[in-house]
C-alpha cells in the first residue's frame, strides 16, 4: 500500500502513521523528519529549507520534492510506504502522482484551538531529540529530559504565533488537496479528536479493506 496521511500539524497523523507502519511493516516517511535530518546534517537542501521553516511558512516545492524523490527510491518503500506531511499542495500531488501510485489518503481533522494547545506545550531534547508535552506527557523534572538529562527546549516553530501562521499557509495551500483526492476518490476522512487507539482502530479497518482490493 502507497498511503497519504493529511492534516494540519499537530492532528496527529505522524503517530497513526508510526503505528500503521509498524502494524503492516511498511516505512513512514515524514517530510518533517527528511527535513530535520538534512538541516541537522547541513546539507544544502537542509540549509535552504530551514530559511522557511524558522519563518513559519511551507518550503517551496522544489526543496521538497527532491527529498522526498530520494528518500521513495529507497529499497524499504518497494513494498508500500506513508506520506506523513507529503504532499502539501497540489502541485506536489501532482508530483507525486508522476512517480508512484496511490492507495488511499486519510485525512485528519481537528480544530484550530486543539491544534494550538498540542503543538505549544510540545518541548523537545537537545540531546536525544525526545519530544514531551507540558499537560499531556510531561518529564519527571520540569525542562529536563527523563532519558538524558538534557535539557528541553521549545522549538522555533512551535511557539502560538508561528502554529497560526501554519495553520493558514496549511488553509490556504493544503486543503485544496482534499478536493483533489477526492476527485481521485481516494480521500478518507478521519476526525482526530478521539483516543490514538480509537483512531488506529478506525484506521486499521479502513486499510484493510484498501489492501483487499
Amino acid at each position: 500500500m502507497n498511503l497519504v496521511f493529511l492534516g494540519p500539524p499537530g492532528a496527529g497523523k505522524g503517530t497513526q502513521a508510526g503505528l500503521v507502519s509498524e502494524y503492516f511493516d511498511i516505512p513512514h516517511i515524514s517530510s518533517g523528519d527528511i527535513f530535520r535530518k538534512n538541516i541537522f546534517t547541513k546539507t544544502n537542501l537542509g540549509k535552504k529549507a530551514k530559511e522557511f521553516i524558522d519563518k513559519g511558512v511551507l518550503v517551496p516545492d522544489k526543496i521538497t520534492n527532491t527529498m522526498v524523490k530520494l528518500r521513495l527510491e529507497r529499497n524499504d518503500c518497494k513494498d508500500g510506504f506513508i506520506l506523513d506531511g507529503y504532499p502539501r499542495t497540489v502541485a506536489q500531488a501532482d508530483f507525486l502522482s508522476g512517480i508512484t501510485d496511490i492507495s488511499c489518503v486519510i485525512n485528519f481533522i481537528l480544530s484550530k484551538e486543539e491544534i494550538v494547545k498540542r503543538i505549544s506545550g510540545r518541548r523537545t531534547c537537545k540531546k536525544c531529540r525526545k519530544v514531551y508535552h507540558v499537560e499531556f506527557n510531561p518529564p519527571d523534572q520540569k525542562s529536563v529530559c527523563d532519558e538524558c538529562a538534557g535539557e528541553l527546549i521549545q522549538r522555533s516553530d512551535e511557539s502560538p504565533e508561528i502554529i497560526r501562521k501554519r495553520l493558514k499557509e496549511y488553509k490556504k495551500k493544503t486543503a485544496p488537496l482534499e478536493n483533489y483526492y477526492k476527485k481521485e476518490d481516494l480521500l478518507v476522512e478521519m476526525d482526530a479528536s478521539p483516543s490514538i487507539n480509537e483512531i488506529f482502530n478506525d484506521v486499521k479497518k479502513i486499510l484493510k479493506k484498501v489492501s483487499r482490493l
